[in-house]
């Protein structure tokens, strides 16, 4: 699809945004070659800056969107535009934090630097330059009525931003944690879609948006607070401010790179391979990528299923759990799980004539032995992600997990809210 920019629609300090000709529920963002801190109190052009931030907002943004998050970002048009959805924004800026420090300490004196916060602590700022970006709680935001587009914030809406927010945070400080760098708190901005309703994660997320500290150390820090911290702009300070942005953006592929992990399926008959492979597809919706399914019968073909969950104790091939798929006397789990140290999940394929004697020998096991035992593909393979995603490695897949549990509580907070609106509309 052809792009062509059409009407400018805004300029703020560090973007352009313009329409798409021939696509009302489109824009083109451009990013500047300029830098600003402290509410556009200090400026200062950065040529390079652009096209590393627009870099590093299109790498971060793909990301999330494979997680699952919703995200105005469409794709990446050129080394200093994007293409987005069109949207209404919501004039918040919703902040997480995992450790105090900068801002958060002068608002609250006695908290010392360094403080973590857990679960992450999560903030509200209205934007307003003039008076320096006040702080606001969910009750004023309520209060100020906002209405973008065709839809007025409520509480409820808060909720779920701070929830999206916190979410956001923990899956991007997850993936650079893999590269030993902390991230430290973060801001981002939603949207109203234009078109449809919908309130997106909008805008950019780069270097202007965190505070990272590579191995947790402030005194390493490749962020924007290095631009802010300048008493005198030089421009030597300005080439280091642009070297820390551009490492970021370098960084960031290597950080957001696909797991490592493996699973293997092991079946005791080839009769189960449908159910299998429906459980293979269950990981691969989850961003487990590597998944070996193989037929190993421990009754009948021990030697060769010892073989076959050795493939587990392989370093070279990544952080492996395996599935142990085995109905009416099943002797697969047991036996992998008792001769290999990689988790083994039993997931028995349950007959309707033969249930409670299928299940018993997945439950009884011998002193010794670990294995656990679940019930259909969707949560075999839920078990098996969540093992695999507490590996420094696996990030992407902790980042499946994480954005499906925001989305099942989300749609939770949306069906109550459906049905208030629904019985106060009958009464």
């Amino acid at each position: 699809m052809e792009i062509n920019k059409d009407e400018k629609l805004s300029e703020g300090k560090t973007k352009i945004i313009y329409s798409v000709k021939g696509q009302p529920g489109l824009c083109v963002m451009h990013a500047k070659e300029r830098i600003t801190a402290n509410n556009a109190a200090k400026v200062n052009e950065l040529a390079g800056k652009a096209a590393v931030s627009n870099k590093t907002t299109a790498l971060v943004f793909e990301y999330l969107k494979r997680a699952g998050i919703r995200c105005a970002f469409e794709r990446i048009l050129d080394d200093i535009c994007l293409l987005s959805r069109r949207c209404h924004m919501i004039p918040i800026e919703f902040v997480c934090r995992r450790v105090a420090t900068g801002s958060f300490l002068k608002r609250h004196p006695g908290v010392p630097e360094g403080h973590r916060f857990v679960p992450v602590k999560s903030e509200t700022f209205f934007k307003d330059d003039a008076n320096d970006d006040p702080q606001v709680s969910k009750e004023q935001i309520v209060a100020m009525g906002l209405n973008c587009g065709s839809r007025k914030i409520t509480g409820n809406d808060v909720d779920i931003l701070q929830g999206t927010t916190a979410a956001v945070f923990e899956i991007l400080e997850r993936a650079w944690h893999s590269l030993d760098c902390a991230l430290i708190d973060m801001k981002v901005e939603y949207g109203v879609d234009a078109e449809t309703g919908e309130i997106l994660l909008a805008d950019v997320i780069d270097s202007d948006s965190w505070r990272l500290w590579p191995g947790g150390d402030k005194r390493l820090m490749v962020d924007k607070q290095v631009y802010r911290d300048m008493a005198e702009v030089t421009d030597d300070g300005l080439r280091a401010v642009l070297r820390n942005f551009q490492w970021v953006a370098d960084k960031l592929p290597a950080v957001l790179s696909s797991p490592k992990g493996r699973v293997i399926i092991a079946m005791g008959s080839a009769t189960d391979a449908d159910y299998c492979k429906s459980i293979a597809a269950e990981l691969r919706k989850l961003g487990v990528e590597q998944v070996d399914i193989r037929v190993c019968s421990a009754h009948k073909a021990t030697r060769f299923a010892l073989e076959v969950g050795a493939l587990a104790s392989d370093p070279a091939r990544g952080p492996t759990a395996v599935i142990a798929v085995a109905g009416r006397s099943n002797g697969l789990g047991p036996v992998l799980s008792g001769n290999l140290c990689a988790p083994v999940i039993n997931a028995p394929p349950v007959s309707a004539d033969w249930a409670g004697w299928d299940l018993g020998s997945s439950l009884r096991m011998p002193s010794g032995l670990g294995c656990v035992t679940v019930l259909g593909a969707n949560a075999a393979a839920l078990a098996a992600a969540q093992i695999l995603a507490t590996g420094v490695t696996e990030h992407s897949v902790w980042a499946r997990l994480r954005a499906a549990q925001l989305t099942a509580w989300v749609r939770v907070l949306r069906d109550d809210e459906r049905l208030q609106e629904s019985v106060n509309k009958s009464q």
